[in-house]
């Protein structure tokens, strides 16, 4: 297993969430898994608005905050509630957006429109905005395909291999053209794969929470290849506090970052389950998936040296964390 020095186990500093104190906040995707999460995090103390369709999110994530935040129910690809929806804030963070590979091989033309019209529709709202600060924009590692080397820095070329990852790559392009031509304060946060509390355990989740739903039901894991294909886990904590080093940290504009945790193989994951949930659930190999990376690792300098970020949760711990959550859902 490879691992990185991680602190200690908690939220961001107080210092970094202090410098959002009291501003208008938009999270676009905000009842979705990561988005939630960020919700949580700002709704105490500042007027956090959520922006989502709950095609892929739901209320039930945004049961802690509700109270606290005010709520538009629409679609990122609506250009006119988009424009409406931005125009007093002064940070977004975006993350709406299909977030699956499966999903864009079976309906690539919805795939762009979300990922790729949405974000148009979400920099042409803000060109002419004084009120913005900064937008932080989820990216995602598969723009890199199967990497030219490991670990994986930003400057390795983008080599996507599904309709996802090139609406991802294409969201990015049109995002930094803006922050060239019209001055907007942009930063993306390629996120490797996230996982944690609230993440969908559906066929189009990522293998963490396929697992641990399948162990819970008692039901075999299927395994897609020889299970030592390379994932960089990143805890869904950690990724809350990136995107608020993203917003804050000044020299983040015009920058792309990668935000990753631990890298580990398929079988070293199942062996962390076990351990986890003192489950020996059994396990079936079968033939790789089309569009599927095999190897994936993060050099997550850049970040460290520009964001001051460094994850902080163990893969154990998210583990523990995230099958506890599981349990207590209802």
């Amino acid at each position: 297993m490879t691992q990185r020095t991680l602190r200690t186990p908690g939220t961001l500093q107080t210092q970094q969430t202090q410098q959002l104190k009291g501003k208008n906040i938009l999270v676009t995707g905000g009842a979705g898994f990561i988005g939630s999460h960020i919700v949580d995090r700002l709704a105490p103390d500042n007027k956090v608005f959520v922006l989502d369709n709950l095609f892929n999110g739901s209320m039930e994530n945004l049961a802690k905050s509700q109270d606290r935040i005010t709520f538009i129910k629409g679609d990122i690809r609506d250009k006119e509630l988009v424009a409406d929806a931005v125009s007093k804030v002064e940070y977004i963070f975006h993350l709406a957006a299909h977030v699956s590979v499966i999903r864009s091989l079976k309906d690539p033309y919805l795939d762009m429109e979300v990922n790729i019209k949405g974000m148009l529709n979400l920099l042409e709202a803000n060109r002419n905005n004084p009120n913005l600060k900064r937008l932080v924009h989820s990216s995602s590692a598969a723009v890199y395909g199967e990497a030219k080397y490991l670990p994986i820095d930003e400057e390795c070329p983008l080599n996507p291999e599904s309709p996802y990852a090139v609406s991802k790559m294409a969201a990015e392009k049109y995002a930094f053209v803006y922050q060239k031509v019209y001055g907007l304060p942009v930063t993306a946060l390629r996120s490797f794969n996230a996982y944690g509390p609230r993440q969908d355990t559906s066929a189009y989740a990522n293998a963490i929470h396929i697992f641990l739903s399948r162990t819970k039901k008692g039901e075999p894991l299927a395994i897609f290849g020889d299970g030592e294909q390379t994932r960089d886990f990143v805890f869904v904590g950690d990724i809350v506090n990136a995107n608020i080093l993203a917003a804050v940290r000044p020299n983040a504009v015009g920058e792309i970052f990668n935000i990753a945790g631990e890298a580990h193989t398929v079988n070293q994951l199942i062996q962390v389950i076990r351990e986890v949930t003192s489950k020996e659930v059994p396990v079936s190999y079968q033939p790789f998936r089309k569009g599927e990376i095999i190897h994936s690792k993060a050099n997550i300098e850049k970040a460290k040296k520009l964001l001051g970020y460094a994850p902080k949760t163990n893969f154990k711990e998210g583990i523990r964390q995230t099958w506890q959550a599981l349990n207590e859902k209802k």
